[in-house]
């Protein structure tokens, strides 16, 4: 039987993506799957409204969703300290194509995601994202190139692609067309990989 293919849509300045990825790590490396690490980019203003005109729902909806991804970092001894303000993740997320491009998408990820949410790392800057990636062992000689163009292109192929599969937020897994958003999702996808059975419909 062959590996089963299982996409996994990231952005980096979600803090329950970076609560995924040591578990996703961890589903690829006991079960028969290939991850298909994806960026998907979010409208932060879209989803949960901008900075200068949140309503007050609004705004308690975002104070729960960091103190409820505090809880679950606590319990695995991780930081997660929320942003100050919104950041345009695309770049850290083009960066993401180009260290899978080069080999070097494991440690790449691992600082990205554990810098950002210590405060320490700004991913909405090129050259902060060049310095990531060659600290993870890419050649950035064609980083520049990439990012202006092919990268680009690529970012937002997949964030089409990811619409029209009814992808709306991360960490977003999809076996067989089967969508599982959210961390504590992550059970039940390795309940459908055991069973080997079709899609829930």
């Amino acid at each position: 039987m062959s590996t089963r293919e299982v996409d996994l849509y990231i952005d980096y300045k979600s803090p329950f993506a970076y609560l995924c990825k040591d578990p996703a790590y961890d589903l690829e490396r006991e079960m028969d799957i290939r991850l298909r690490w994806l960026p998907y980019t979010l409208d932060i203003p879209m989803f949960l409204g901008a900075v200068d005109t949140r309503t007050a729902n609004e705004w308690r909806k975002v104070r729960y969703a960091y103190m409820d991804a505090r809880r679950w970092a606590n319990k695995r001894g991780l930081t997660v300290r929320g942003p100050k303000k919104i950041f345009d993740s695309s770049i850290a997320g083009i960066g993401m194509l180009y260290a899978q491009h080069q080999g070097v998408f494991r440690p790449y990820n691992d600082i990205v995601y554990e810098r950002f949410w210590k405060r320490e790392l700004e991913i909405g800057e090129r050259d902060v994202i060049r310095a990531v990636l060659e600290e993870a062992g890419a050649d950035t000689a064609g980083f520049g190139e990439f990012l202006a163009g092919a990268g680009r292109s690529e970012h937002d192929r997949i964030y089409a692609e990811a619409q029209e599969r009814g992808v709306f937020g991360v960490p977003t897994f999809i076996l067989d067309g089967e969508l599982f958003w959210g961390v504590d999702r992550i059970d039940m996808l390795r309940e459908r990989i055991e069973s080997g059975g079709p899609p829930a419909r």
